[in-house]
């Protein structure tokens, strides 16, 4: 006996708003270029996008009400499930607002472990994203395997430091869990001095490739106005030429002892958001080179810090940081019990998505999974 067939996956005669027949084509759930359980119901005239609208949900976790009922220290993990390529950088804003919700002080040798791991964790994040997006274009094989060869090497170093390559579960309130374990920094050396020339190797790569110019400029492009009204951040926002990267803007753990810039593009469409992400990396390594360089010795968690029998006094806080994607954040607000009394997350991945339709209206169907792929999004964010 056949599966039930979803009808809303099979393409359909829709009316349009002036009365004109349209095709409705659902792209999803289940499709490699939607980056995980997505789908986007596309009303069609002819070859031309005239209404997109995303569905989510599929993967559902109850992340925000499961820490309701958790600990504090127990829902760590959990954050590493959110975007689950960058695990270090979300439990990073969540210890944040947590030692802001308690007033905990974090050792400037822990502040610059957080700072290396979320430099790796960006550089992780871009270059997976370098490899995709040709994918999106229909060009699966060699820019994915380029950006994950030199992914492995940083997931090593993740699995020396954490024990896990990928949920890594390592900070905790006033700190990190462990310290580095002997020839570590020598190693995280080796690999970010070796990464210039793959970035070398992998942008002459893509953008080498007409097809992929031809694909991605002029496409998905709006202002920075609109953007700023839909509260787009991260690398989307500055491709279209504004300067705001919470780093920079609230100067969280010790960014503000480093030099580093802020890339800008002119356009905002896709080919500049490509850019963007290269350039950030070029600065993630000036950052990683200069804190490498200048690790304190010390401490790697504050010892006051009573984790197991954690209760923060009663108030709310908010606490944001520069995720690969944009701005995450955390509100908590504690009752002064051992579990947060709410818990909400601020996802960039999730924010990102509101303006995927005017980004797509009146381009190409063909142009809607690069644009989707140009946004960058993890669905472990966007659903929770």
């Amino acid at each position: 006996m056949s599966a039930p067939v979803d009808s809303l996956s099979q393409p359909r005669f829709v009316a349009g708003d002036n009365g004109d027949r349209l095709l409705q084509v659902s792209l999803g759930p289940q499709h490699p270029s939607t980056h995980g359980v997505f789908r986007m119901n596309v009303d069609l005239d002819g070859e031309t996008v005239v209404r997109l609208k995303p569905v989510f949900g599929y993967l559902h976790r109850n992340h925000e009400k499961i820490a309701e009922s958790a600990t504090y220290l127990g829902s760590i993990p959990y954050t590493d499930r959110l975007d689950y390529i960058c695990s270090l950088t979300n439990n990073w804003a969540y210890a944040l607002a947590v030692e802001k919700l308690a007033g905990i002080e974090v050792p400037e040798r822990a502040e610059y472990l957080r700072i290396i791991t979320a430099e790796l964790t960006r550089l992780i994040n871009h270059t997976a994203f370098a490899g995709f997006i040709l994918g999106d274009m229909g060009a699966w094989g060699s820019a994915l395997m380029y950006a994950f060869r030199e992914r492995e090497k940083i997931l090593d170093l993740f699995e020396d430091l954490t024990g896990a390559r990928m949920m890594c579960n390592y900070m905790r309130f006033g700190g990190c869990r462990c310290d580095t374990p002997e020839g570590w920094v020598d190693r995280a050396k080796k690999v970010v001095a070796e990464y210039p020339a793959f970035l070398d190797e992998l942008e002459q790569l893509l953008l080498g490739n007409e097809i992929l110019l031809a694909r991605t400029r002029d496409v998905g492009a709006l202002p920075a106005a609109t953007l700023l009204d839909g509260g787009i951040t991260g690398p989307l926002l500055r491709a279209a030429g504004c300067a705001y990267d919470v780093r920079k803007v609230d100067g969280y753990g010790l960014y503000s002892r480093f030099k580093f810039r802020v890339p800008l593009g002119g356009h905002g469409d896709c080919y500049d958001r490509i850019m963007i992400r290269f350039l950030e990396m070029r600065e993630s390594l000036a950052i990683l080179r200069e804190a490498l360089d200048t690790l304190p010795a010390g401490p790697v968690i504050n010892p006051k810090v009573k984790v197991r029998a954690f209760k923060p006094p009663v108030g709310e806080a908010y606490a944001r940081i520069e995720g690969p994607k944009g701005e995450l954040g955390f509100y908590l607000v504690s009752d002064g019990s051992p579990r947060p009394y709410r818990y909400r997350v601020r996802p960039p991945s999730f924010i990102n998505l509101t303006l995927l339709e005017d980004m797509c209206l009146g381009r190409d169907l063909a142009d809607v999974v690069v644009i989707l792929g140009s946004i960058d999004i993890v669905l472990g964010e966007v659903d929770r």
